[in-house]
């Protein structure tokens, strides 16, 4: 496995026994450092003293002095960037409750192990841990001012993250994701941005004056060396309040060279629509205008079937919540299996996120899913290495990278 070996993995777990098969599993599997704790205290204490060198926490739940769900909540409060996997002998539906906590806490999921657990779920698990550098633990830091200043000074750039269709595996098209070319730190991750943005409504800046624009003129590229490709990118539920930004998008993206017909705007369903006339005149217009719509992570926002009746959406995108869970959990593989169906009674294009493992591919594939994403196929990369990605892809009769 890969990169294993360099993983820092601290198992809490108070039975002794359990947590010595642990410990042996891990150390067959190439882990090389393990840390051992008897219950969250010791493991909370452990985690505040050698963060961000821990890579992953394997936490049992019920355990004395402070049992995995307390300390779950302590290291999502304290933004912690350790993974986690959790491992317990309770029912399935109560792990899977913990596992809705623990992603809602802010805590980096890998998945649930039922005991006993096994090499291979184990092993299988780790190798879905993306290391998080300690520039991007530092630009937690940054103040608005410092990301306004960045956003001024042009230093964001679109990612890429490609789309493949989930029978042929041809590439279709990508996702934008906002990266930040600090001077300093390096690239930084939008986690470290975008919260301060959307709390002070400063997000439609980054969204118009530079990812729109530097997104679509990539589009343009794209499909002027004949690749009939797409692009997405997210737009803030909360700009659709001013009227006129259906106009301004749409100046944006013709500019740039791009026919409106070529992308999609993804609307996040997490947030409340509170002005409604203005969002749904301008999401009519943009689709007037040729524009795609993504109801983005959908089956975790307030209203979604309401959305889906009232929008003019044309592409439903299935949360990675759900997709990620879909090949061990049996409620999330319904919920993902029926969103598939549901779209497509409704004429709507399916897109899956976060897959993450063959297993979650072939049962997308199976209920009929039209597009898949996530680390499985690729992780976003700029605009060069997405050329060289659709190169790889066709050269090699559409086999995706891993």
């Amino acid at each position: 496995m890969p990169g294993v070996n360099n993983l820092i993995v601290l198992v809490v777990e108070d039975d002794d026994f359990q947590r010595l098969t642990l410990v042996q599993m891990l150390r067959v599997l190439g882990v090389q450092e393990v840390l051992e704790a008897g219950d969250g205290q010791q493991a909370l204490a452990l985690l505040s003293s050698l963060s961000p060198l821990i890579s992953v926490v394997i936490c049992d739940l019920e355990m004395p002095n402070m049992d995995g769900m307390e300390l779950l909540r302590h290291a999502g409060q304290a933004q912690n960037p350790a993974s986690v996997i959790i491992s317990s002998s309770k029912d399935q539906a109560l792990l899977d409750s913990v596992g809705v906590m623990a992603r809602a806490y802010g805590i980096n999921l890998l998945g649930v192990i039922k005991k006993p657990a096994t090499l291979k779920n184990l092993g299988s698990l780790l190798d879905r841990h993306v290391p998080l550098k300690r520039k991007d633990v530092d630009a937690l830091k940054f103040t608005l001012s410092e990301v306004l200043q960045g956003v001024s000074d042009k230093q964001f750039e679109p990612f890429f993250q490609p789309k493949l269709d989930s029978k042929t595996e041809k590439l279709l098209g990508a996702e934008v994701l906002a990266r930040w070319y600090h001077p300093e730190h390096g690239l930084v991750y939008p986690y470290a941005f975008i919260p301060q943005l959307e709390k002070d409504d400063h997000i439609v800046g980054l969204t118009m004056l530079l990812l729109l624009e530097k997104a679509a003129a990539a589009c343009r590229t794209w499909r002027e060396r004949g690749l009939d490709l797409t692009v997405s990118v997210n737009i803030s539920l909360a700009s659709l309040n001013d009227t006129s930004i259906a106009d301004q998008i749409t100046d944006v993206v013709r500019l740039a060279g791009l026919d409106p017909r070529h992308m999609i705007l993804e609307i996040t369903e997490t947030m409340i629509m509170q002005e409604v006339g203005p969002a749904l005149e301008n999401l009519a217009r943009l689709r007037m205008r040729g524009f795609g719509l993504s109801v983005d992570d959908y089956g975790t926002g307030y209203s979604g079937l309401q959305q889906l009746m009232r929008v003019p959406f044309t592409e439903l995108k299935i949360d990675q919540g759900f997709v990620t869970d879909c090949s061990t959990n049996a409620a999330s593989r319904t919920v993902v299996e029926s969103s598939i169906a549901m779209a497509r009674r409704l004429g709507l294009k399916t897109v899956a996120e976060g897959v993450e493992g063959q297993a979650e591919w072939d049962i997308l594939k199976a209920a009929g899913c039209d597009m898949v994403q996530g680390y499985f196929i690729a992780k976003p990369m700029d605009n060069l290495m997405f050329l060289n990605f659709w190169a790889a892809n066709n050269a090699n009769g559409n086999s995706h990278g891993k």
